[in-house]
């Protein structure tokens, strides 16, 4: 069939219409094409309506807290002035709390024997000369019997010596009788003070202990204290030298630290340290009572004490703690308290007291002692700020971001 030449020319003017079209199209796309990656660009990763996870707010960026007056002391939030002030230098070591080595005994028997009673028990709060054991010794049996072998020698020398004196006054017998009564009575005096010296070098007084027999021995307390330590058993055979107990008076203990060769200039004795212990909030003030003279051949330090007054029994031996020790007073051009300084998204701020309100203020801090921290930039002498009860604004802060996003 033959085209007219009308056709042929709509034929023609529809084929231009449609690639003018298409090409229309094809710059529509390109260019939403070129927006989304920009966006996507610019959206921080892991972020944006693909993730479901909203851009963070930057760190920098000037956030407040509206309160009037009458909020700011219903939070009992106080106020300080930045300003010049003192820092003392603190270094912190680590160390252990021990038993006072000179409130510790170790309890030996001094005599060998068979344990007839154990009355005392580990962990018990014993007082001065009570029991702990008894003990049966053929050693004291035999001590003992010296001992009333002394006496009674010494009696009839006694009785001897007054019968020649009266006799010698009489001009019955000789003097030569009466001195020789005398000598003989010198040495039963001294026999029996040897035979008493014996039994009191061995803890073990008298001829007799209570209602036992010769070789009953008594092992007591030396002082107040706790038993730490037991190594005796009912039946049990012990030598003389054996430490069958361990007592220790925990009212005051040791707090022991190692001390480098580069701190020994710090920690000196009388040296004023603050103790504390990650196991509970308790902290307790001491002085450094020893330092000393000679470093360790394996670990090249010094060690270090601290007593500690124990009324509690907090301070257990064996607990690990951090001791303070307090340097000199440093001056510093701006002060602020310690816990004015907040931590938020990991950087450190200060919330800036203006009117009708804070403004959290993002501040670099310097040397610390726990209780003045010193600002090295961010704030200017004079600024005031929270001071006191800080966490409310920051609580207050996080609950106004979450809304924001």
């Amino acid at each position: 069939m033959a085209i007219s030449r009308k056709q042929q020319i709509a034929m023609a003017v529809i084929v231009v219409l449609g690639g003018f079209a298409a090409g229309a199209v094809l710059m529509t796309e390109r260019h939403k094409t070129g927006e989304e990656a920009a966006t996507a660009a610019a959206a921080p990763s892991g972020t944006g309506p693909a993730s479901g996870i909203a851009p963070t707010r930057p760190v920098h960026e000037v956030r407040e807290v509206k309160l009037d007056e009458s909020q700011v002391r219903k939070a009992n939030i106080g106020i300080q002035v930045a300003g010049p002030g003192n820092i003392q230098t603190v270094a912190e070591f680590h160390g252990e709390v021990r038993f006072n080595e000179d409130r510790t005994a170790h309890v030996v028997p001094r005599l060998a024997g068979v344990a007839e009673a154990v009355p005392a028990n580990l962990g018990e709060t014993v007082r001065k000369g009570q029991v702990l054991a008894v003990i049966a010794s053929t050693s004291l049996s035999e001590l003992r019997s010296e001992l009333l072998t002394a006496q009674r020698r010494r009696e009839a020398a006694k009785t001897t010596c007054d019968r020649e004196k009266k006799l010698w006054q009489d001009k019955i017998s000789a003097e030569q009788d009466y001195l020789q009564a005398r000598t003989a009575l010198q040495e039963a005096d001294i026999a029996l003070q040897n035979a008493q010296q014996k039994l009191a070098a061995v803890g073990a007084g008298g001829s007799r202990s209570g209602s036992g027999g010769l070789n009953r021995f008594e092992i007591r307390a030396p002082f107040d204290g706790t038993v730490v330590e037991k190594h005796l058993a009912l039946g049990e055979a012990v030598k003389e030298d054996a430490s069958i107990f361990t007592v220790a008076d925990l009212s005051t203990v040791w707090a022991e630290f190692a001390v480098a060769p580069k701190d020994l200039a710090t920690v000196r004795v009388g040296q004023k340290v603050v103790v504390s212990s990650s196991a509970f909030e308790s902290k307790v003030e001491g002085v450094v009572s020893y330092v000393g003279a000679l470093l360790g051949e394996q670990t090249r330090t010094a060690r270090a004490r601290v007593t500690l007054t124990n009324p509690q029994g907090a301070w257990r031996p064996g607990l690990f703690v951090t001791v303070a020790v307090r340097g000199d007073l440093q001056s510093a051009p701006l002060v602020v308290d310690a816990v004015a300084i907040q931590t938020i998204e990991n950087q450190q701020v200060a919330f800036k007291a203006v009117p009708g309100g804070f403004v959290a203020t993002a501040v670099k801090v310097g040397r610390t002692d726990g209780k003045n921290v010193e600002i090295l930039a961010g704030l200017e002498a004079g600024d005031k700020l929270a001071s006191s009860n800080t966490f409310v604004l920051k609580a207050d802060l996080g609950k106004s971001g979450a809304a924001e996003e």
